[in-house]
C-alpha cells in the first residue's frame, strides 16, 4: 500500500513540475516583438516595399488568391501586412492576424517539446523509440510488394529506431498519402493511417500504435525520407509528461511565450479568421478546395480529437514569429526560457551526416532545415545558420541569426500553381538590409 502511495505521489508530482511556467532570470529578459519603423533596426523601407508591390502583382496577375508578409528585425517587426482574399467565394479580405494552417510548421513546435523533455532528463536522444511505445520492437523493412492486392514481403531491420532519427527523418518511416513511393501510399491506405487534418474520432496513440505495425522504407538511418516521425514523438510527449499533446504545448510553448491563436483546433465561432485553401479554378482564377485528401474545414468541424505533431496546428504570422525569435535569442522570449543556449546551438548543428549530399546547400538539425556555406555562396536564401521550414499549403518562414532576422510567408494553396513568391520574397528581405 505504502509503495502505491508513493508511485501516486511522485507521478503527481513529476506532473506539476511539468505545469510550471519555465522563467528566466531579469536580467536575461528580451523585449516582446513590437512594431518599429525600419530604419531605426537597420533596413530600408524603400526596398522592402518590394514586397508589397510583388504581393499585389501576384494577386493582380492570379498567381495568388491571398498573402500575408512578415518581417521582424532585432526584435522589431518592420512589415506585417495582408493581400487579396480569405474567401474567394464570399469576397472576404485576408486580415494580418488571419488564422492559417500551418501544417509541417508544426513539427519544429513538436520537435521544441521533445527537447524540452529531453533537457529535463526524461530521455536520451539515441534511445530506441520502443522503449516507451513497445509497438516499435524489432521493426520490418519491405521487401516485395504486389500491387495487385497490396500484399508484401518484410525482412528484418538492421536495428531499432531511435528518437534521434525520428526528429531528423531518418527513421524510415513513411508518410501516408503525400509518400513519394506508391507501395507505401497503398499500404497506409489499407491500414487506415491517419495524417493529420482528419474528422474522424481517433486518437494519437490509436493511430501511432497501428504505424508501428507497418514496413519501413529501409533501414533506421540509413537516409533520409520526410516521414510521420514527428506525429510518432507527439505521442511519446503524451507518454512521458502524462498530458494530451495539445495540452503540453498548451501549457508548456503557447501560454508561457504568448502564442495565443495558436492551436489544433477552434469552435466554429473562429471561422471568420480561417483562411480558406484555395485551388486553381482552370480558368485563371480560384476556388474553394474540395474535400479530397484533407479535410478544407479543419480545424473547425470534426471530432476535434486527433492532436499531429507532424502537421496539425494552425495559427497566425505573428505567432510563429514569437516562436522563431525564441530561438534567435538562444531559447529565450520576454523573460521566458524554454531551451538553453547550448541546446538551441546543438539543435542547428547537421544531425544527418552526408546523406543530403557531400557539400549540400543545407543540412537538417533537430528540428529545421540549416544553410551551409555553398547554400550561402549561391545567394539569396541568406547566411550560415539561417534555418527554415514550410508547409504544405504554400507556408514559408527563415531566420537569420547573424542578421537578426525573420521572414514569415503564409498561403493556402493546393493544386497546380505558378508562384514563385516564396523565393522573391525571401530574396527582397534580404536586399533591405542596409546598415
Amino acid at each position: 500500500m505504502k509503495i502505491k502511495i508513493l508511485l501516486a505521489l511522485s507521478l503527481f508530482f513529476t506532473l506539476i513540475n511539468f505545469t510550471a511556467k519555465p522563467q528566466t532570470r531579469p536580467e536575461e529578459k528580451s523585449p516582446v516583438l513590437i512594431e518599429a519603423n525600419p530604419e531605426s533596426v537597420g533596413v530600408s523601407s524603400f526596398r522592402l516595399s518590394k514586397i508589397d508591390s510583388m504581393c499585389v502583382k501576384a494577386i493582380k496577375k492570379g498567381d495568388l488568391p491571398g498573402v500575408v508578409t512578415f518581417v521582424a528585425r532585432k526584435g522589431k517587426i518592420i512589415h506585417w501586412k495582408a493581400f487579396g482574399m480569405a474567401d474567394i467565394q464570399s469576397g472576404r479580405t485576408l486580415k494580418r492576424d488571419d488564422i492559417f494552417r500551418f501544417a509541417s510548421q508544426t513539427k519544429a513546435i513538436t520537435a521544441t517539446a521533445v527537447l524540452l523533455l529531453w533537457e529535463d532528463g526524461r530521455f536520451k536522444l539515441d534511445d530506441p523509440i520502443s522503449k516507451y511505445i513497445p509497438e516499435f520492437k524489432n521493426p520490418r523493412v519491405l521487401n516485395t510488394f504486389q500491387y495487385s492486392d497490396t500484399s508484401y514481403t518484410t525482412q528484418a531491420a538492421k536495428g531499432e529506431i531511435t528518437i534521434r532519427q525520428l526528429l531528423t527523418h531518418t527513421s524510415g518511416i513513411g508518410y501516408g498519402i503525400i509518400d513519394k513511393d506508391e507501395r507505401m501510399k497503398m499500404i497506409y491506405r489499407k491500414a487506415g493511417i491517419t495524417d493529420a487534418f482528419t474528422e474522424k474520432n481517433i486518437n494519437l496513440g490509436e493511430n501511432i500504435r497501428k504505424l508501428a505495425s507497418l514496413p519501413l522504407h529501409h533501414n533506421p538511418g540509413e537516409r533520409y525520407t520526410y516521414s510521420e516521425g514527428l506525429d510518432v514523438l507527439g505521442y511519446l510527449i503524451e507518454i512521458i509528461s502524462g498530458l494530451p499533446l495539445d495540452q503540453f504545448l498548451k501549457t508548456h510553448i503557447f501560454d508561457p511565450l504568448g502564442m495565443n491563436d495558436t492551436r489544433f483546433y477552434y469552435p466554429e465561432k473562429i471561422s471568420p479568421r480561417l483562411v480558406d485553401i484555395h485551388q486553381p479554378n482552370g480558368l485563371g482564377g480560384w476556388e474553394k478546395a474540395p474535400a479530397t485528401w484533407f479535410n478544407p474545414n479543419y480545424p473547425v468541424q470534426g471530432a476535434k480529437t486527433y492532436f499531429s505533431g507532424g502537421g496539425g496546428l494552425c495559427g497566425t504570422a505573428k505567432d510563429y514569429a514569437i516562436f522563431l525569435q525564441m530561438y534567435l535569442n538562444g531559447g529565450e522570449y520576454d523573460g521566458v526560457r524554454l531551451l538553453s543556449r547550448t541546446t538551441v546551438d546543438f539543435m542547428m548543428d547537421n544531425q544527418i551526416g552526408n546523406l543530403w549530399g557531400e557539400k549540400p546547400d543545407k543540412v537538417y538539425g533537430l528540428a529545421f532545415a540549416v544553410i551551409t556555406p555553398e547554400g550561402k555562396a549561391k545567394g539569396g536564401i541568406g547566411n550560415v545558420g539561417t534555418f527554415e521550414g514550410g508547409g504544405i499549403f504554400y507556408t514559408h518562414y527563415f531566420a537569420d541569426p547573424k542578421e537578426k532576422v525573420i521572414g514569415i510567408i503564409l498561403k493556402q494553396l493546393q493544386g497546380k500553381v505558378r508562384d514563385d513568391t516564396s523565393l522573391q520574397f525571401r530574396m527582397y528581405v534580404g536586399q533591405s538590409i542596409n546598415d
